[in-house]
């Protein structure tokens, strides 16, 4: 059982896929408009941690995150 804080309630909730087998992530990633920077890689070490969880717990995740320029 994964629990995830939901900043409109406030509160830790379980999390619950809608197909309990197959879970799907999407990422909306970094704008590029500039020089990188430590906020850049941050999205990028917590969605990976999340999906790596996410993984050892469900059957089958998709994992997909672009790139706006």
């Amino acid at each position: 059982m994964i629990k995830v804080y939901n900043t409109l309630t406030k509160n830790k909730e379980t999390f619950t896929p809608i197909d309990e087998n197959y879970v799907k992530v999407y990422v909306c990633g970094p704008t590029v408009y500039d020089y990188a920077h430590i906020g850049n890689a941050r999205s990028v070490v917590v969605y990976d941690v999340l999906f790596r969880l996410l993984k050892s717990c469900y059957n089958k995740v998709t994992y997909v995150r672009n790139i706006t320029d």
